[in-house]
């Protein structure tokens, strides 16, 4: 008989790739200090052809626009398709955005 098994909850970060984003902003986003030409090593993140390339523990893929980017438990990022992230993630808020919001 096969077992049955749950996802463990794990909590992540993420944000949507918007069409006009910036290589500073998407950086920013994660908190990796960027300066033009001073971009950390192994760089993360590659713009090209209005889509973003990253590395992932399988290679280099691509992020489209509205795709989601998502940074690992380990670090690493990797894309999302929208329909997956919603069927996948709920969004956590935490008390100290309750009360900001409220």
């Amino acid at each position: 008989m096969m077992a049955k098994f749950r996802k463990k909850p794990v909590v992540i970060e993420a944000v949507q790739f918007e069409h006009l984003m910036t290589c500073e902003e998407l950086y920013g986003v994660f908190g990796i200090p960027y300066t033009v030409g001073q971009e950390p090593k192994p760089y993360p993140f590659r713009f090209a052809d209005r889509s973003v390339y990253m590395v992932t523990p399988g290679g280099e893929t691509k992020a489209s626009v509205g795709d989601w980017i998502i940074r690992g438990v380990r670090g690493e990022y990797y894309p999302c398709k929208p329909d997956i992230f919603e069927a996948t993630y709920e969004r956590v808020i935490y008390e100290t955005e309750d009360a900001a919001s409220g």
